[in-house]
């Protein structure tokens, strides 16, 4: 959870840096965790699942920013989604996307991740993911966290704080519904993805399935191949599916095992999100070469100060060429490489890791090549030994307003959910120097 700390004259000019670089606390109380995680009975046992399983999903520790930088990412967000409502930037996003993507029912896709390094010039966009995990456990980590001292006190959330936005996530949902169903009844939900339970992140969807049923829905987790199309509906095991919470990784429903939910979607008889429209026009990486590129923003009539802030916060991104080949292998060592249809940092590499047979291979795929932004450090204590560790901030947002920040501590070229100490990780906004 973002939560802001009030100005406090014990703390420092440089308060967040300071803080990610001396605070060593573990404030981290697995006690509390436990209950937030298990809050219904349906969820006995999945603390200790996590814990079995995934030990590496939950830091101990907090991330600090400060107020500028909470205000600069919420205002990215919202910019690059005014951005991509305009006409000549959905013309070309659509144009180069799957077919399905040019199909849009009226929901805006739940659960949007926008993914910053930290850098002297401020946040910078990593990039955007159309069904970023994490948002229920984020919420449930940062109710878990306990102040390490007097002065951090009030920045740590409260319980009674966050009923308002397990409140809001329901309603992003229904929200979605109504926008494409009006006033009809919403009965039941289906939370997807390919073998659900051998996902890395399936305590999540029952975290989710358990917030549906709260709220009176039918809910169920399952893999696609089990869905049904007959009779203009979606059936699974005989029931008609209304909603579906997408968390497939295949974007465009290209996979036969998806052609159920790919022909209900097509025929809109199923509200789907998030969905291949929001895909093409926000998580596809060419989206990145666009909102970096200042001339081409301002010949689709994005305003001066929307302009200004991308181009202070979007990393510059060109597509990788065969033409370009020799201009960028010089200049690898600036930059990082990622698939244009790319997640979760499967198949991207810094410039300087480079060999030259994966070079080959990013000249006859699909990539593009970003300004390399080394991410921040936070030093925690690993085993009693004090440990650098690199993190990213993600802002789970929907309808361009950020809902939540977390950070994700790991080692290694990208996140990895692997590494001691690591993990999902609350942020914390403490006050910016000015304000002292």
């Amino acid at each position: 959870m973002t939560t802001t700390l009030p100005p406090d004259p014990t703390l420092s000019p440089s308060s967040a840096e300071a803080l990610n670089r001396d605070c060593f606390c573990r404030t981290l109380n697995t006690q509390r965790l436990r209950v937030q995680l298990e809050a219904d009975p349906s969820l006995h046992g999945l603390s200790a699942q996590i814990q079995q399983t995934r030990p590496h999903l939950f830091s101990s520790s907090v991330v600090f920013v400060s107020k500028q930088v909470q205000a600069q990412i919420s205002s990215v967000v919202t910019a690059i989604e005014r951005v991509a409502k305009l006409p000549g930037y959905q013309a070309q996003a659509l144009s180069r996307a799957n077919p399905i993507a040019q199909h849009h029912w009226g929901p805006h896709s739940v659960c949007m991740g926008y993914d910053f390094h930290l850098s002297q010039r401020g946040p910078q966009l990593i990039e955007i993911n159309t069904n970023a995990g994490g948002l229920l456990l984020s919420a449930a980590l940062a109710r878990a966290q306990e102040a390490c001292c007097t002065e951090l006190d009030p920045a740590f959330v409260t319980c009674a704080g966050d009923a308002n936005l397990t409140a809001e996530l329901f309603e992003m949902f229904a929200t979605e519904w109504r926008l494409q169903r009006g006033a009809l009844p919403w009965r039941t939900v289906l939370i997807v993805d390919s073998a659900p339970q051998a996902q890395y992140l399936a305590p999540e969807f029952e975290l989710f399935r358990q917030l549906f049923a709260q709220h009176g829905l039918q809910a169920v987790v399952a893999d696609p191949s089990e869905l049904l199309w007959q009779g203009g509906q979606l059936l699974h095991q005989g029931t008609v599916i209304d909603l579906v919470y997408n968390r497939l990784t295949d974007f465009y429903l290209e996979d036969p095992a998806h052609q159920a939910l790919r022909l209900a979607y097509e025929a809109g008889a199923v509200v789907l999100t998030p969905h291949p429209n929001t895909h093409a026009l926000l998580a596809d990486k060419r989206n990145l070469i666009a909102l970096s590129q200042d001339s081409l923003l301002a010949a689709w009539g994005v305003n001066a100060a929307d302009r200004k802030l991308l181009a202070t916060s979007v990393p510059s991104t060109r597509l990788v060429t065969p033409e370009r080949a020799d201009e960028l292998w010089a200049q690898r060592r600036q930059l990082f490489f990622k698939p244009v249809a790319g997640y979760g940092a499967k198949a991207a590499y810094r410039g300087d890791k480079l060999t030259r047979r994966v070079w080959a291979e990013i000249l006859a795929g699909d990539f593009v090549a970003q300004a390399l932004v080394p991410p921040s450090e936070r030093q925690i204590e690993v085993d009693g030994e004090p440990t650098d560790l690199k993190f990213d901030i993600r802002a789970y947002a929907y309808a361009g307003q950020v809902q939540l920040l977390a950070a994700r501590m790991y080692s290694g070229q990208t996140t990895n959910f692997r590494t001691p100490g690591g993990g999902f990780a609350p942020v914390i906004v403490v006050p910016d120097s000015e304000s002292n």
